[in-house]
């Protein structure tokens, strides 16, 4: 069982006040609580991930291929890169680790018969090979590279607006026969001719996540698909995070080209985005990914850099020097090669050996007869222990002058911490497509390059590259700031300066080279996670023969730190019952009890507050008490609605019996053991919510909820029933209601409105209510005035308000006077719902006066409720029709005679 000191340094966040959350009570910032939330879950999972992460090796295989759109390269696929076949001993030297001598059983078929036998329609690798690279099930994740699939070249294909999904198909299924069973495919991305492919074993795809893929085409306008890249993002056991980008650079061979390379490098950079990375606990990061987030890039592909400054039928030629060597005499090819070779004999073209240096052997020079000539650095200068006269010295004169070198030097392209292994392999481009060693004998006879490549970059390399150039840019600053103050080599002695640093010359005669591969290093991934990453071979396969390319692949050991799941959500429940229980004991609670009103007609089982039958403009209050439960102070206070500062439908009132905190509109804060009292109010005074209610459109019922800062949220449920009441509605309905007024109809449906028929003739002239309230006002304002005249001590209040009974000033008027004219025309109300006499009501007990104060008003207040008004727009262009008719034909009407008019028309 974990025990709470994996806790000690889990932060206090400072999150949003959501249910679920709970940060630091206001006032207890000193104290360190540990909470339940995502934020502090996951860090002190993460704290413990040394319990449930083991460490695990994987090789990756990395293969690209431009196949150049040619029938029937893909029966070549899973020979080369899942079985390792396609080798080629004498044309390139391999660097494996334990290899084994293994005699083969049979010889390996030669290169003079495999070139004979070639078809589209089999594979062109030779027969019975054998080699000891890691193939089939000894590769964890395969990751393939195509560029070519269909003829890019061609305007139909590179403008097309969608990705054809057909050729694609062909390579999958080719690649999947040739794959081991279990191998899952966990990504894939098509652009026009660029194809990606990654496969993962059984044991490594359920631990892979987090897969994400994009396309940035650069190519025609910058922005269309015959040019561009396909990358796909991983994350490998939750903690580690690939990136593989599959790309076709602009060709060509002039500067032009060259710069518009550097510019689609750095197109896809720059815009190739992912999706955001899943934290494995149900969280997300907010943002997504670019390259140079991910803890081990891999970027390959036919980049297209050439060799410059030589001429290119002279490399062929001298590279054709070696490969004819692999050929038997009389071979075809062999002939092929010796017949070109041999129109050039006058110019002694053979291979550097150790006799052709003389002097200080610093530069070997191979001059042919002619205007064409060029210098190969001295190839002991770049590997003293080799042979001058062999291929890898060749290799690593042509070397020298590799475009992408360049580039990466003068830092305009790939400078970025970008590696790549040692190249011991020929140039991968251009051949005669069913050629092991013919480089293009076209017209063209296009020069050969290492147009394809892979190179690899981890998190540590992109940092350090990130830490050199801030350095090399403060240096800069410092050196500019020296000249701008007049100080120069000339006037500063030694002792006045720290050091004198030019970037642009220093270490330029050093041997070192950062791009090339390096032995196994320690990197630390995003995740603090220590990793290795050691690149085991690259390598060409040139004896593939069913494209102009050579296809190429290198193998990388990796060993990184997984999670293992079983033990991750052991640790997972322990560390969530460690925070349940400082969660319990560190947070607030309250008990909220509801004080039930002695109301019969409640219903007992209700756990909420029950108002019970609510009538118009009649508050009815109940009470409920809040207690602070807890250790803990606790902030409370009711939860806005939709609109902010509103935590109450319009019809209810809150008032606690405590002020708000300081700065505060709506919280209060309990001490341990205090409890606050609240009292809630109904009062539906709105006339438009009246005519909702009797419409049955809303309703009464709502919930209140009650949020404990750090704590849990409380739901309050109210609930009220509604009384109908004869305020608020229309002529045309109150002219229609029966006998026992508008209770009687609601006590046959839940509504007033569905239960009248306004289709049926009209049961009175004018509304009840009117002529009740008129003729009880008239009878009291009789008796109010012959009381008057029999006293005459005081002044009557009509003679100080003209507009008594109908206006009443009640601002000199008691408390008690108040609330008793209040209780008197709330049962003039009810007396109206019901049909009950007035007599029957309290008015009965009230003197003439009170009761013609509580008529008056009641009379107005229901006039204007009336929907439409008492004189609705038709029946006033029915008047307004009938003045004007009388207007043109003359005829002039007595007020009696106008009075009857106008009484008939309304």
């Amino acid at each position: 069982m974990a025990s709470p000191s994996h806790l000690e340094a889990l932060p206090t966040p400072q999150l949003l006040h959501t249910p679920g959350a709970y940060p630091p009570s206001p006032g207890e910032a000193e104290e360190s609580i540990a909470v339940s939330s995502h934020f502090s879950l996951s860090h002190a999972l993460d704290k413990r991930r040394a319990e449930y992460t083991r460490s695990q090796q994987i090789r990756i295989k990395v293969g690209t291929w431009n196949v150049a759109s040619v029938a029937g390269t893909e029966k070549d696929i899973g020979g080369w890169f899942i079985g390792s076949k396609g080798l080629s001993e004498q044309l390139s030297v391999l660097s494996l680790e334990n290899e084994t001598d293994v005699e083969a059983p049979g010889d390996v078929e030669d290169v003079g018969t495999q070139e004979a036998r070639r078809d589209k329609k089999l594979s062109t690798l030779p027969k019975n090979e054998h080699n000891d690279l890691p193939a089939g099930r000894e590769i964890g994740l395969y990751v393939l590279g195509l560029q070519e699939i269909v003829d890019v070249s061609s305007p139909a294909e590179a403008l097309r607006p969608y990705n054809d999904p057909h050729p694609g198909r062909k390579w999958k299924q080719a690649v999947e026969a040739a794959l081991p069973d279990g191998y899952v495919k966990v990504a894939e991305q098509q652009l026009v001719g660029l194809f990606l492919l990654i496969y993962a074993a059984p044991s490594i795809a359920p631990t892979i996540s987090s897969v994400s893929t994009a396309s940035v085409p650069t190519g025609f306008m910058g922005y269309m698909g015959n040019k561009g890249a396909v990358s796909a993002r991983i994350v490998l056991g939750e903690t580690t995070r690939l990136t593989f980008v599959n790309c076709h650079l602009a060709a060509g061979t002039e500067k032009g080209n060259l710069e518009r390379r550097n510019w689609d490098a750095s197109q896809v950079l720059s815009r190739t985005k992912f999706d955001s990375v899943d934290g494995g606990d149900g969280t997300e990061e907010e943002i997504g990914e670019g390259i140079g987030d991910e803890d081990f890039a891999f970027w390959f592909g036919d980049l297209n850099y050439r060799l410059e400054t030589l001429p290119g039928d002279d490399v062929r030629r001298l590279l054709m020097v070696h490969t004819t060597k692999e050929y038997e005499p009389g071979q075809p090819s062999k002939r092929k090669i010796e017949a070109e070779l041999a129109t050039h004999s006058h110019d002694s073209l053979v291979p550097p050996s150790e006799e052709d240096f003389t002097g200080d052997k610093s530069s070997y020079e191979f001059a042919p007869v002619g205007s064409s000539s060029f210098t190969l650095e001295n190839p002991q200068d770049t590997d003293p222990m080799s042979n001058p006269a062999s291929l890898q010295t060749t290799i690593s004169s042509l070397l020298r002058h590799d475009q992408l070198s360049h580039q990466i030097k003068q830092k305009k392209a790939f400078h970025d911490g970008w590696r790549e292994g040692p190249i011991t392999f020929l140039p991968t481009y251009k051949y005669d497509i069913g050629s092991v060693g013919m480089f293009d004998s076209s017209e063209k006879k296009r020069g050969p390059s290492w147009c394809d490549r892979i190179l690899f970059r981890t998190r540590q390399d992109r940092l350090d590259y990130e830490k050199k150039a801030s350095d090399e840019a403060a240096s800069k600053r410092r050196d500019e700031e020296m000249k701008s103050h007049g100080i120069d080599d000339n006037t500063v002695t030694d002792e006045e300066i720290l050091f004198d640093y030019d970037p642009e010359n220093d270490g330029a005669n050093e041997t070192y080279n950062e791009n090339e591969a390096k032995d196994p290093e320690a990197v630390t991934t995003d995740a603090g996670f220590e990793d290795k990453i050691h690149q085991e071979y690259y390598t060409s396969h040139q004896r593939v023969l069913s494209s102009d390319h050579k296809p190429l692949d290198a193998v990388f050991a990796l060993t990184y730190d997984a999670v293992d799941p079983g033990l991750k959500a052991k640790v997972h429940q322990e560390i969530v019952r460690v925070l349940d229980k400082a969660e319990n004991e560190g947070r607030p609670s309250v008990a909220v009890v509801v004080d039930h009103h002695l109301d019969s007609k409640e219903n007992a089982t209700f756990d909420g507050v029950d108002f019970g039958e609510v009538c118009f403009d009649d508050p009815k209050s109940r009470t409920i008490t809040i207690a602070n439960t807890g250790g803990v102070l606790a902030t409370i206070g009711f939860a806005d609605r939709d609109q902010p500062g509103t935590v109450a439908p319009p019809w209810l009132n809150i008032h606690f019996d405590r002020p708000t905190d300081f700065l505060s509109d709506n919280d209060y804060t309990l001490t341990p053991g205090d409890a606050a009292n609240v009292e809630l109010t109904v009062n539906v005074s709105s006339i438009p919510l009246v005519r909702d209610l009797n419409a049955g459109t809303t309703s009464l019922d709502d919930v209140l909820v009650l949020r404990v800062h750090n704590g849990r949220d409380y739901f309050l449920s109210l609930r009220a029933k509604w009384q109908a009441s004869a305020f608020g509605h229309s002529i045309e309905r109150l002219i229609r209601v029966p006998e026992g007024g508008v209770r009687k109809l609601q006590q046959r449906s839940s509504t007033f409105s569905s239960n009248l028929n306004l289709e049926a003739p009209a049961k009175w002239s004018t509304p009840r209510e009117i002529f009740r309230l008129a003729e009880a006002i008239e009878e009291c304002l009789a008796r109010a005035v012959a009381d008057y005249g029999m006293r005459g001590t005081t002044p009557p209040p009509w003679v100080q308000n003209p507009s008594w009974p109908f206006s009443v000033d009640e601002s000199d008027y008691s408390s008690a006077k108040k609330a008793e004219l209040s209780s008197l025309r709330e049962s003039i109300r009810e007396a109206l719902d019901t049909d009950t006499a007035f007599s029957n009501t309290m008015l009965a007990a009230a003197g003439e006066v009170q009761k013609a104060e509580a008529l008056g008003p009641t009379l107005i207040a229901f006039l204007e409720s009336i929907e439409d008004g008492v004189i609705t727009h038709s029946l006033w262009l029915d008047l307004e029709r009938g003045i004007v008719e009388r207007e043109k034909g003359k005829k002039v009407l007595s007020n009696e005679e106008e009075r009857t008019w106008i009484l008939d028309t309304l």
